[in-house]
């Protein structure tokens, strides 16, 4: 028995990492943009893009990311975002990429890059179709989520308020 153990033991500390691991990024869309002299392919992880649906972006410059620095900025309609380094996406070590990602307002977006490497300096520009959200409208969802709640509340008010007069009258009755 101790050695079924044993075996069942070794056998899960074994398969433990493979499943610990996140799974790569799916790659189903991939638009190539030049920036400078270095031509980009960035995929995206869903395609049409939606407004409010988190995906993965990856970037990735000339075959490859060494030697490189780059900066994104992502615009949308009445947006405009920060400039942020780029930075190797947390589960496709090999690109630079921005994980889970969602892009709050439907219309064109321009994602603005620049990029440093052994051929200098590029900037370039790359925009992409943002549809509407997916699913009903939003204060739909807040409402059909939040009426039990508020259901629930009104029914504790009044069950407290009810019960608040009962106590008064017992207290009296001693």
């Amino acid at each position: 028995m101790r050695a079924f153990i044993l075996a069942l033991t070794v056998m899960f500390l074994a398969a433990a990492p493979a499943y610990a691991a996140p799974p790569p990024v799916e790659v189903v869309h991939t638009e190539n943009v030049q920036v400078g002299p270095y031509d980009v392919r960035a995929s995206f992880s869903e395609w049409p893009l939606r407004a409010e649906r988190s995906l993965d972006f990856t970037f990735l410059p000339d075959g490859d990311i060494t030697g490189h620095r780059g900066t994104l900025r992502l615009v949308g309609p009445t947006i405009s975002g920060d400039e942020e380094r780029l930075a190797r996406h947390p589960r496709s070590r090999s690109e630079w990429g921005l994980d889970i990602r969602a892009l709050p307002e439907e219309g064109v977006w321009k994602l603005e890059f620049a990029v440093d490497g052994p051929k200098g300096p590029g900037n370039g520009v790359l925009a992409v179709p943002v549809g509407p959200r997916p699913g009903p409208p939003a204060l739909l969802s807040w409402t059909l989520g939040l009426g039990p709640v508020i259901i629930g509340g009104i029914a504790a008010l009044v069950v407290w308020i009810r019960g608040r007069g009962h106590r008064r009258a017992d207290i009296w009755t001693w």
